[in-house]
């Protein structure tokens, strides 16, 4: 794995944390080892190689003593540089954003996540027909892209990219109907939707199932999460909610997968509530948060959005640490320190989304016919009425609920 770190890049992250993750992103997919990883500082970006010559010559030494037959580099490389490289290092070569991609294919469980990867994949080889792919091969699941004997020749042609492509773009409509008709549904329910987001591996599906009772995978690895899932839950408060755990950012994600991943993400447009949860105990955990906050900003979440924040694994701090951060949690209304393993802190949290969720109520008067019997059930279902009259037209209800109730009332 090699971490390039170009010196007149004033935005760079710190390279060693970076090298980090980026080891990590790679010990996410089954059947690949990292033997060795690396901060390649660079003065420049050489045009056709990426690397200068000297640095070239000297990693092709270390690659041939170790036998290795894939290089990672955690960056963007370009299909000349990919095919310069792979030519003089005799590896295959695969950047930052096609070792996501891989990731994300290899998770992919849905039919909905296999096609919007698929559409992702697709994109980012069609900018990339420079190269022979038809050494590709496949042994596994996934894209092809670290596989081994045995695969069938990915579509090198420009064509029949854009003609697959154009088939998945049909299918994704319709995905998206489905979708759009099921938030119209969830629209009917009387309950809020709490969202969850936050960097890849900051806890929340271990959140979400400690709030849900539900058994989403979880392990202490990037993407461990992709499909989104939701559930409906009840608050301590009696009040009842919807939660959804949603696919984790990270930084320079893939314009491919921010774009294919939309629909999905639209789960936090739709969302009464968002929950940011971060890995307090993460050495960047300030840069980690604002990635997420770039990407919700990408994704049209507005800054003024209803939002708590929690300070997730402060059971992984030490004492003075996990003091402070209570501290600076008990100053704010809108930020919590937790721990969704050891359940620290949750019982404020949870009191708090039902605070957060409940807008001032007002008494209103509303007239229904007797055709609007689904109507009439959606408000005894939400517990708003406090009256009921029978009329020669219908019913006259005193109802006593907020406005997001009202506006969910009025999408009916």
């Amino acid at each position: 794995m090699i971490h390039p770190e170009l010196k007149t890049d004033h935005t760079r992250r710190d390279p060693v944390p970076a090298l980090a993750e980026a080891v990590a992103l790679a010990a996410a997919l089954p059947d690949l080892q990292v033997v060795g990883s690396d901060v390649v500082r660079l003065p420049k970006i050489h045009a056709g190689m990426l690397l200068g010559k000297g640095k070239i010559e000297e990693l092709r030494v270390i690659f041939e003593a170790n036998e290795v037959e894939l290089v990672l580099i955690d960056g963007r490389v370009t299909p000349v540089q990919q095919r310069n490289l792979e030519k003089v290092w005799d590896v295959k070569l695969l950047d930052r954003t096609g070792l996501i991609l891989e990731i994300f294919s290899d998770r992919a469980r849905t039919a909905e996540g296999v096609l919007q990867v698929e559409m992702a994949a697709l994109a980012y080889q069609r900018t990339r027909l420079v190269r022979a792919w038809t050494h590709l091969e496949r042994q596994r699941g996934g894209l092809g892209f670290v596989g081994g004997p045995g695969e069938t020749q990915i579509e090198a042609d420009r064509r029949a990219i854009d003609d697959h492509l154009n088939r998945l773009r049909k299918q994704m409509e319709k995905v998206v109907k489905t979708r759009a008709l099921h938030r119209a549904s969830r629209a009917k329910v009387p309950f809020p939707i709490v969202a969850l987001v936050g960097y890849t591996n900051a806890g929340k599906s271990t959140l979400f199932n400690r709030l849900t009772g539900a058994e989403v995978f979880v392990k202490d690895m990037l993407f461990a999460t992709l499909d989104p899932t939701m559930r409906k839950i009840m608050l301590p408060s009696g009040d009842e909610i919807i939660m959804s755990d949603t696919v984790g950012f990270i930084s320079d994600l893939p314009t491919e997968l921010v774009a294919s991943f939309r629909a999905t993400l639209e789960e936090v447009l739709d969302a009464d509530l968002i929950v940011h949860v971060r890995d307090i105990s993460h050495e960047q955990t300030e840069e980690q948060a604002m990635d997420v906050r770039t990407i919700l900003t990408t994704l049209g979440v507005s800054e003024t959005a209803p939002m708590v924040e929690v300070w997730n694994k402060t059971d992984l701090l030490d004492d003075d640490a996990r003091a402070a951060a209570q501290t600076e949690a008990d100053r704010k209304d809108d930020l919590f320190a937790i721990s969704a393993v050891t359940g620290d802190g949750m019982d404020d949290l949870l009191a708090s989304l039902a605070e957060h969720l409940k807008d001032p109520r007002r008494e209103e008067v509303i007239e229904l016919s007797f055709a609007q019997g689904r109507e009439r059930a959606w408000l005894f279902d939400a517990g708003i009425v406090t009256n009921e009259e029978l009329t020669d037209a219908g019913y006259t209800l005193n109802v006593f609920w907020t406005i997001i109730q009202k506006e969910r009332f009025t999408r009916l």
